[in-house]
């Protein structure tokens, strides 16, 4: 007889122990749930499912439910097949959900569906605004300087000829695909090639405001990989700006980023840049050096993002969908953003 074995049965008191255990080892997901009222979100939420309601079929699943789903999948960045078998596996997804193990769990499809919706009628930027304008009402967004960066977001690569690139780049598209639909719906039209530091990346770009006092996200926007930081920076300022120091690095020089830094009427901490005969002064270095030791706050946000976030890769198709990946990504590091201060600094929020 095997002294080891076991009856195989998982008891509501086995359970409870498990998820004991997980709360001393630190689950960042129950951590979350402590601090994030998520009732706040159900209004905003609910328009994915507003429209005339057919009897027929079964019922939707809760909507703030899939919402909380979609914040899993950008934290662990799961695609869907992975998001439904995680549910299925795991105690702290279910706890998160509040799912117990008899529960149904939306499968793949319904995600996908879901989350489709939701990106096509832009709901995912207005979440992230409502969720910026509570913290900015309780004084978690300071106004006491910005930050502005780029950070890439990397998409499934294309084996496409140079003849077909040089079409797409061109906006036309390849005559082979016109005729093949569902070839064309699997290309990727809208991404981009480029390079830094002597390394290639394809796909999009994340453009950031970072509030410098608790570091969270204030507006973005997407673009493809190819676009220029700086041409980013007179979607990201706004009046609210004004009077503020703007922190960058040195690709927001130019003289058409000098005009939207008048615009908006902000203090200049950019970094100065160096030309090949006109080299920066000892004097230059040093104040860029000092204006790096605020800069450097915004490669904590996209550390966060690299690391505690799996990195920032979209598998979808076209800037539509990268874009609302690229906000329900923002979304998901100022909610967990928030659940730092909240941990780390003592703040608290009275009301949502």
């Amino acid at each position: 007889m095997n002294k080891y074995k076991t009856s195989g049965s998982i008891s509501l008191f086995s359970e409870h122990y498990r998820l004991e255990k997980l709360s001393k080892q630190g689950d960042p997901l129950e951590r979350l749930n402590k601090v994030v009222e998520w009732e706040y979100f159900r209004e905003t939420i609910e328009k994915v499912h507003r429209e005339k309601m057919v009897n027929a079929g079964p019922k939707p699943y809760d909507p703030l439910l899939m919402f909380k789903i979609l914040i899993l999948q950008r934290y662990y960045n799961l695609s869907d097949n992975q998001i439904e078998y995680q549910i299925l596996d795991r105690l702290t997804f279910c706890r998160f959900l509040g799912l117990s193990l008899n529960d149904k769990v939306p499968d793949e499809k319904t995600v996908w569906e879901f989350r489709n919706k939701l990106i096509s009628k832009g709901i995912e930027k207005e979440l992230f605004e409502k969720f910026t304008s509570l913290l900015e009402l309780h004084g978690l967004i300071a106004h006491e300087g910005k930050i502005i960066d780029a950070s890439f977001v990397e998409a499934p690569r294309q084996r496409n000829s140079k003849e077909k690139n040089k079409e797409i780049k061109s906006g036309k598209t390849p005559k082979e695909w016109k005729d093949k639909p569902n070839k064309k719906r699997q290309k990727d039209v809208d991404a981009r090639w480029t390079k830094k530091n002597n390394q290639s990346y394809y796909g999009y770009k994340n453009h950031v405001k970072v509030d410098n006092k608790h570091k969270f996200l204030e507006t973005y926007t997407t673009t493809d990989a190819s676009v220029h930081d700086s041409q980013a920076l007179d979607e990201l300022l706004t009046k609210k700006d004004e009077g503020q120091d703007l922190w960058a690095d040195s690709a927001y020089t130019g003289e058409k980023q000098e005009k939207t830094i008048k615009k908006y009427k902000v203090k200049s901490k950019i970094h100065e840049k160096g030309y090949k005969n006109k080299p920066l002064t000892e004097q230059q270095k040093e104040s860029n050096t000092e204006k790096s030791r605020t800069r450097a706050r915004v490669e904590h946000v996209f550390g966060f993002m690299e690391h505690s976030m799996n990195k920032l890769y979209v598998r979808s198709v076209g800037i539509k969908r990268a874009t609302g990946f690229v906000g329900l990504v923002n979304l998901t590091y100022n909610l967990f953003r928030y659940e730092q201060v909240r941990r780390l600094d003592r703040v608290v929020i009275s009301s949502w």
